[in-house]
Parts: C-alpha cells; sequence; structure tokens
C-alpha cells in the first residue's frame, strides 16, 4: 500500500556520470580568458596584433582543414573544436604586432601540420603546437621577431591601421620617421643587450622602456594573464599546480642570481613580468596532452619550465626561453609522470 506522506524523486539508471566539458567548451573559455590581455595588447602595441591574431587564426584553421582532409578525417567536427583557433591566439600573442604576415603561415603550418596531425591529431601530440610554431620562427628568422613596436606613450609615432597592414604586408613602413624611431626591442631583448653592453640592470631599467615592475605595458598584460588564468582554475578548466610552479619556481631560483649581483641578474618580479612566462604559466604549459597528469608530476613540470626559462634568460643567446622551457618539459612529461605514478589503493607503487 502506497503511503501518502512519502515522497518521490526522479531518477536515472546508473550510471551516474556527471556532464563533462567537452573540447569546444574548454577551448572557448580559454579564449574568453585571454580576452583582457588581447584588449591591453591593443591599447598599449595598437592594431597591428589584431591582424597578427586573424592572420594566425586564418591560417591555422586552413592547415587544419587541409590535413583533416588529407587524412580523410570529418573537417567540421574538428573545426568546431576550436583546438586550432586557439593555438592561432596564443601564437599571434607571441610575436611582434608588425612581424610579416609569412611569420604566421610557417608558424601555424609547423603548428599544425607538423606538430599536431603528423603526430596523429588532438590528443597524440607530444608537443605544444604553438610553442612548436613559435620555436621555428623564432630561430629561423630572429630579425624579424625581435621588433617590436614600443608602448604608446613613449612611442613618438603610432601607426595607424592602414599603416600596420602595410608593414606586414608590404613591409613598407612611414617614409617620414626614421625607422629606428618607431621601433624598439622587447624589455628583455634591451635587458640582454644592455648586460653585453656592459650597463647594469638598474641603469637598463631606467629607462622609458620599462615600468614599476616589468617592461611598461608588459607588465598590465601579464596581470591579466594571471588574472584570466585564476578565471581558469576557478572553471576548472586548469589546475593550480603547474602556473603555482612556475611562479613560485621562478621567484625561489632568480632571487638566489639576482641577490649575488643584482646589477647582471634580472630579479624575480622584471621575470615575471616582462616577456611570455605569465602567459606561458596559466595557458600554455596547462595543455593537459603535452603536460604531466600526475600531480607531482605538475608540481615537477611547472618547476622545470620556469627553470628552463630563467637558464635561457640569463645565459642563452635568446632574450626569452618560454618556449624552450616548455618544448624541453614536453619531451620530459611521460618520464616524470612515470616517475610519479600515483601509489594505488591499498596496493603497491607501480615500477
Amino acid at each position: 500500500m502506497n503511503n501518502p506522506n512519502s515522497k518521490t524523486y526522479n531518477t536515472q539508471s546508473a550510471p551516474h556520470i556527471p556532464n563533462t566539458n567537452t573540447v569546444a567548451k574548454v577551448m572557448l573559455t580559454v579564449w574568453l580568458a585571454l580576452i583582457p590581455a588581447m584588449i591591453a595588447h591593443v591599447w598599449f602595441f595598437g592594431t597591428g596584433i589584431i591582424i597578427q591574431l586573424n592572420l594566425s587564426i586564418f591560417f591555422a584553421l586552413m592547415f587544419e582543414a587541409i590535413s583533416l582532409k588529407i587524412l580523410k578525417k570529418p573537417i567540421k567536427l574538428y573545426l568546431t573544436d576550436y583546438s586550432a583557433f586557439v593555438t592561432g591566439i596564443l601564437f599571434a600573442l607571441c610575436i611582434s604586432p608588425i612581424a610579416p604576415w609569412w611569420i604566421s603561415f610557417i608558424g601555424m603550418f609547423f603548428a599544425i601540420v607538423v606538430s599536431k596531425h603528423l603526430f596523429g591529431g588532438l590528443g597524440q601530440n607530444i608537443f605544444n603546437p604553438a610553442m612548436v610554431g613559435f620555436a621555428v620562427v623564432l630561430i629561423s628568422f630572429p630579425q624579424s621577431m625581435s621588433v617590436w613596436l614600443p608602448p604608446h606613450s613613449i612611442s613618438p609615432y603610432a601607426f595607424s591601421f592602414v599603416e600596420n597592414l602595410q608593414a606586414i604586408f608590404f613591409n613598407q613602413f612611414p617614409d617620414s620617421v626614421a625607422f629606428d624611431t618607431f621601433t624598439q626591442a622587447t624589455p628583455l631583448d634591451s635587458i640582454k643587450t644592455g648586460i653585453g653592453q656592459q650597463l647594469s640592470i638598474s641603469e637598463i631599467t631606467s629607462t622609458p622602456l620599462f615600468g614599476d615592475f616589468g617592461g611598461l605595458g608588459w607588465e598590465w598584460i601579464a596581470n591579466l594573464y594571471f588574472v584570466g588564468g585564476l578565471f581558469l582554475i576557478y572553471k576548472r578548466i586548469i589546475t593550480w599546480r603547474v602556473p603555482a610552479a612556475v611562479i613560485l619556481t621562478t621567484i625561489a631560483f632568480s632571487l638566489p642570481f639576482n641577490l649575488y649581483d643584482a646589477d647582471h641578474f634580472i630579479g624575480p618580479l622584471q621575470h615575471l613580468f616582462s616577456g611570455g612566462l605569465m602567459l606561458g604559466a596559466f595557458f600554455i604549459a596547462t595543455d593537459p596532452t603535452t603536460g604531466c597528469s600526475s600531480h607531482k608530476g605538475q608540481l615537477i613540470f611547472g618547476a622545470g619550465v620556469a627553470i628552463m626559462t630563467i637558464l635561457v634568460r640569463e645565459f642563452g643567446n635568446f632574450p626569452d626561453g618560454v618556449a624552450f622551457g616548455v618544448l624541453l618539459m614536453n619531451m620530459s612529461a611521460p618520464l616524470i609522470d612515470r616517475l610519479t605514478i600515483p601509489k594505488p589503493f591499498g596496493g603497491k607503487k607501480h615500477a
């Protein structure tokens, strides 16, 4: 007999599996988290970054579609997972606003075709595609990659949108202003060049190119990467371990060098708020496919990225080492995961 006071509940048959994020949702959330930093890029360095974003995204989607066609995979299905879209964005945020158009073309070819599809496609690649593309063009075309625009607040000449198009597609610059007047090295490149000229870091960072604790403009962009990264952690798109390991290791590893000789070694804040370290910490090193899956492994992976980055910046030939740090740790990730397999409940740790 039914109890009139009893309550009924809507239930479903097992298994009771919660809804999970799709690849498309994850990628769109990452894109959303990057929007504030992209706006800051435009604010400080002009509309050239908008052109670079569109170029990189276009070439990324083009090479994605061509690869899928050759491999006889469903083009619409994979294009709408937005993985190539985000790869194009991350690459564009690493290059100069006035880099030639073919930089994006070559970078996206190596990112999408070589790094991604030659390894089996999304989920099977061992290297971060955006960093592969960036490393290739950085090593192959250092001169084109080293020419940056100074922030608007200290620039004697502001490029219009049309002038950015002319510079990117036709290598044409305004005749009325000398080339060296409206172009400048990045803060990290300026530090490396200045140290080579026997200048102290305090002398170098006293120039208008530097702000309170990082490169002028760069420190605001880094702060917005940090905010965007916290948003991804809140949405559970990434975990806190890799970013925390990158940031804390950067401080711990660079501070002794700086305390030993502050005139020749970059301080922790300058490391964090100049260049691409914040972007790498939250948006690149956290790639689940090319990183580590174990909790200990993620901490080791993030620490490794920070150490490699600092070593390249301080002792290498390139001003920034985030891409090299990420790629070197990508190679190490399988071994790190194997050595940090968690102990099964009630059992012994795997050999």
